[in-house]
């Protein structure tokens, strides 16, 4: 089992255009047979984790901006029911987005802001595997354009594209079953 992030648009029009993609992601890693992170917000990463506990997931982790639960819901306004658990953080919105990309065995993103764009370049630059869920506007149909300004490339980066979120959760599982398999037994 591994720890995938879904990291995406937590209010804009990409969350219109993207809410049945996030649910069909949520449901996608729940048959896998993985955990779901997510930044425990609005928007299409709570869609994609409520989907995921109604499709029978194992696990669902949040990783809270907040310090504590009341600030979670007061301050915040941010969701609780989608999740198993939640890490209140106290780290803010930056902080959170590192130790949410950094916890997380792979990412998939799905339309987005800025806060999306902030997870994508933590994701480059700690060489963790990232796959854009095609069809809700937002940044992740503008990553092609940034990457190609930004080249090259860390020489471990794995970015991959597809709009299908079954065939994306398994492009980033068979990376993850490679690049660990000499670790197999510790992802059962």
């Amino acid at each position: 089992m591994y720890q995938i992030c879904v990291s995406g648009a937590a209010k804009g029009e990409s969350v219109e255009e993207g809410k049945e993609l996030a649910a069909q992601l949520g449901v996608a890693i729940a048959k896998a047979g993985h955990a779901l992170m997510t930044g425990a917000t609005i928007g299409l990463p709570n869609y994609a984790a409520e989907a995921y506990k109604a499709a029978g997931g194992l696990m669902s982790v949040g990783i809270s901006p907040a310090s504590s639960k009341v600030e979670h819901v007061r301050k915040y306004r941010l969701p609780i029911l989608a999740y198993d658990t939640i890490l209140y953080t106290g780290l803010h919105y930056v902080g959170r987005d590192t130790l949410l990309i950094t916890s997380s065995d792979a990412v998939v993103s799905i339309g987005g802001r800025l806060g999306t764009l902030h997870e994508f370049t933590i994701a480059l630059e700690t060489d963790t595997p990232i796959g854009f869920l095609q069809g809700a506007g937002g940044v992740s149909e503008q990553i092609t354009t940034l990457m190609s300004l930004a080249h090259p490339l860390r020489a471990g980066a794995m970015v991959t594209f597809n709009e299908s979120p079954t065939k994306l959760v398994k492009e980033l599982t068979d990376h993850l079953d490679i690049e660990h398999a000499k670790y197999h037994n510790l992802y059962q």
